[in-house]
This record gives structure tokens, sequence and C-alpha cells, in this order.
């Protein structure tokens, strides 16, 4: 019943029959062994889901700081920043970037907080040239950063300015 294929012969002249069992034992994990590995992974998944954690907090602050990077690159953009807050913008980019280097294995929270520290330099200058600009939808899109600002357009709206939307 547990075999992979059941075989019987019977010899018509002499009347001998004889049954055989194929099976695959070879190459089987034992009951015993699949339970063992079921139990590691089991103690194991809380410690990849930190890891998981870790690693997309760091894509995350690494993504973000060269999409602001790209941006103020973009030379539309760079001539309506002042030169101080260009400067300020790439010197705190330049240090998120040497810092995520020099700190391969930090944890979750390290990351999420450099990324907090990035976005605090980042977010006001990219709002005060937001609302310089009018919000005549001139400012790239920032949304799809990472987290920190994504202006929402208001020209034509409320009046009450930008939208300003913090996602964690």
């Amino acid at each position: 019943a547990n075999g992979i294929l059941n075989v019987s012969a019977e010899d018509k002249s002499t009347g001998n029959k004889n049954k055989i069992t194929i099976t695959n034992d070879k190459g089987r994990l034992s009951k015993e062994q699949i339970e063992k590995m079921v139990e590691e992974a089991e103690q194991y998944k809380a410690e990849d889901d930190e890891a998981k954690k870790r690693i997309d907090a760091k894509n995350g602050l690494e993504n973000y700081a060269y999409n602001v990077r790209n941006t103020i690159g973009d030379e539309k953009l760079a001539s309506k920043l002042d030169e101080s807050d260009k400067k300020a913008i790439e010197d705190k980019v330049k240090e998120a970037l040497s810092w995520i280097e020099e700190n391969d294995s930090a944890s979750t929270e390290e990351y999420e907080s450099m990324q907090k520290a990035l976005e605090a330099v980042v977010n006001p200058i990219m709002t005060k040239m937001y609302q310089a600009a009018g919000g005549a939808g001139e400012m790239p899109d920032m949304s799809g950063m990472g987290g920190g600002a994504a202006p929402g357009g208001a020209a034509g709206g409320s009046g009450s300015g930008p939208t300003i939307e913090e996602v964690d």
C-alpha cells in the first residue's frame, strides 16, 4: 500500500506466484528528519523576519538618498534651489550614503533614524521651494522616494498650500 509499484508474477505452467513491492526509500528523509527541519525553520523565522526588516530599512534609506541626489541634480530643479539649500541637501545625502557603506550591519532603528535625519533636512527645503513655485506643478514628483514629502498639488484647489503626507 505504501510502495510506489506493486508487481505480482505467476508462472502458468508451474503455478508459482511471486510478489514484489518497489519502494523509493533511497534518498528520502525520515519522519524525524522532516520534523526537525520544520522545527528549525520555525525557530529561525523570527530571525529571518528581523533580517528582512533591517534590509528593507537599509534599501529604503539608500533609495531615498539616491532619489534625492538625482532630483537635485535635475537642471530644472537645481535652478530653483538656493545654493546654500542645495549644498545642505548634497552634504546630508553624502553623509547618509557614506554612513550606509560604513555601517553595513546597522540595526533597523539606526537605518530608520538616519532616513528621518535626511528627511528632516530635505523636506523643509523641498516644501519651501514648492511653495515658492506657487504650487504650479513645477515641483518634481517626490512620492516615489520611499518616504518623507509627497507634495500634493494644491494649485487651484483650496488655496491652503501643499499637502505633505508622512509615510512611515
